[in-house]
C-alpha cells in the first residue's frame, strides 16, 4: 500500500492522478485509489493524432484518452479530459520548431512539464481541492530538511529527473510519484495484479506529436521556411556541400551529413542560423571544457550565485552524470566547468545538477560558453 505523506484520513483526501493513458499512469492512479484516497483520474487532451499507424506510440490524444477513460472507469474514479491544445502548440509544439529553426535540439518534454502539466493542471488539481497532484514519472520526492527534494529514481534505467529540473519548489511541495522506487518489471505486475486493461500496453514515444519520429517534417509544417537550404563547411570555412534546412542537424551527429569521401569521420561541430550553416569536422573538436546555461531552476541547499558548488552534471538524458564545478553568474544563469572534456555538447538541451541522487536544478546550454 503507498503511503502519499499526506496528513488525515485518506478517505477525506482528495488527489489527482495524471492520467496519459499509459501503464505508468494508470497504475499510479490505481495504487492511489487502492490506497482509499479520494482519486480523480485527469487527462490532458493536447494535439489531433490523427488515426495512428500499425506500431506508431503516442500519447494525450485519440486512444490514450480512451485508455485512460477506460482504466478511469475500471477503478470507478471520477475522471476529466482537459483541452490544452492551443495551449500546447503555443507553449511546446511552436518553441519546438523556432528551437530547431535557430540551431538548437529542444526537449518538448521539458517544456511540457513547465507549462502544460505543472502549471495549468496542477492548477486545475488545486481548484478541485486536492492536496496533491500524482504522476507517473520515475523520480522520488523526498522530504529533506529544508522540504522536499527531487531524487532520481531507484531504476536508474527508467529515471526520469532529467526531465523533471524545471520542476519548483513550490511545485515539487504539491506533487506525488509513486513509482520513483519501483522497477518497470514490476510496474507492470503491479498493473497485472490490479487487473488494468492498458497492463501490456507498450512503451509511449519521448516526443507524442511525431509518432513517427519524422521530426523534421513536424518541424517543416509549422514553420515552412526550414527547408531554406545552406553550406556544409568545416572548420576552416571551407564548403564541403549542402544542405536543406539546418533542422536535419544536431551538435555531435556522426550519420546522415552526406559527405564522403573524408579520410576520418565527420560530425557536426556547431550550427550557424543566421548563416544557415553546419560546421563539421573531426570527433576531437567536439570537446569542451565548460558551458553556459541560462533560465536556471535552482532546488538546491542556499544560493547558487555566489558559491562553488562540486556536482555531477548530465548534458542529455542518455548520457552518464560527469564531474563538475557549478556556479552562479546571473540571477539565473550559471556557468558549469567539467573535470574532462565533454563531447556532444548542443545548445538548446538542459544541463542537469546532481548531488548524489538528489537534483539540484538544471538550466538551458547556451551557444555561449
Amino acid at each position: 500500500m503507498i503511503d502519499l505523506g499526506l496528513s488525515g484520513n485518506p478517505a477525506e483526501t482528495r488527489v489527482v492522478v495524471a492520467m496519459s493513458g499509459g501503464v505508468d499512469s494508470s497504475t499510479a492512479a490505481a495504487l492511489v485509489a487502492e490506497a482509499g484516497y479520494d482519486t480523480i483520474g485527469m487527462t490532458m487532451q493536447l494535439y489531433d493524432a490523427g488515426t495512428p499507424l500499425p506500431g506508431q506510440k503516442t500519447c494525450c490524444a485519440g486512444q490514450d484518452i480512451m485508455d485512460a477513460r477506460r482504466v478511469a472507469d475500471q477503478l470507478d474514479i471520477p475522471h476529466y479530459v482537459l483541452n490544452y491544445e492551443n495551449r500546447f502548440k503555443d507553449q511546446v509544439m511552436d518553441d519546438f520548431a523556432d528551437t530547431y529553426l535557430g540551431g538548437a535540439t529542444p526537449i518538448p518534454c521539458v517544456r511540457c512539464n513547465q507549462t502544460v502539466k505543472f502549471t495549468d493542471m496542477l492548477g486545475q488539481a488545486r481548484e478541485l481541492g486536492a492536496r496533491a497532484l500524482v504522476t507517473g514519472h520515475y523520480v522520488r520526492r523526498v522530504d529533506g530538511a529544508g522540504g522536499a527534494e527531487l531524487h532520481r529514481a531507484a531504476d536508474p534505467t527508467k529515471d526520469q529527473s532529467y526531465f523533471l529540473f524545471a520542476t519548483t519548489d513550490e511545485q515539487l511541495d504539491f506533487l506525488r510519484f509513486p513509482l520513483g522506487a519501483l522497477d518497470k518489471a514490476e510496474t507492470r505486475r503491479q498493473a497485472d495484479r490490479l487487473g488494468l486493461a492498458v497492463a501490456d500496453k507498450p512503451e509511449s514515444m519521448d516526443i507524442c506529436f511525431v509518432p513517427d519520429g519524422d521530426y523534421a517534417r513536424v518541424v517543416e509544417r509549422l514553420r515552412p521556411e526550414a527547408h531554406d537550404p545552406g553550406e556544409i563547411v568545416d572548420l576552416e570555412g571551407n564548403v564541403l556541400g549542402s544542405h536543406d534546412g539546418i533542422i536535419h542537424f544536431t551538435v555531435g551527429q556522426r550519420r546522415g551529413i552526406g559527405i564522403g569521401g573524408t579520410p576520418a569521420p565527420l560530425y557536426v561541430i556547431r550550427l550557424e542560423p543566421d548563416r544557415r550553416r553546419v560546421v563539421v569536422g573531426p570527433k576531437e573538436a567536439l570537446g569542451r571544457k565548460s558551458l553556459g546555461v541560462t533560465q536556471v531552476n535552482w532546488l538546491g541547499d542556499g544560493p547558487l550565485k555566489g558559491k562553488v558548488h562540486r556536482v555531477s552534471v548530465k548534458i542529455r538524458s542518455t548520457f552518464s552524470p560527469v564531474p563538475a564545478i557549478l556556479f552562479g553568474t546571473g540571477d539565473d544563469r550559471a556557468q558549469v566547468k567539467f573535470d574532462t572534456p565533454q563531447d556532444g555538447i548542443a545548445p538548446g538541451q538542459a544541463c542537469v545538477f546532481y548531488q548524489g541522487d538528489r537534483v539540484l536544478g538544471g538550466g538551458w546550454i547556451t551557444r555561449e560558453v
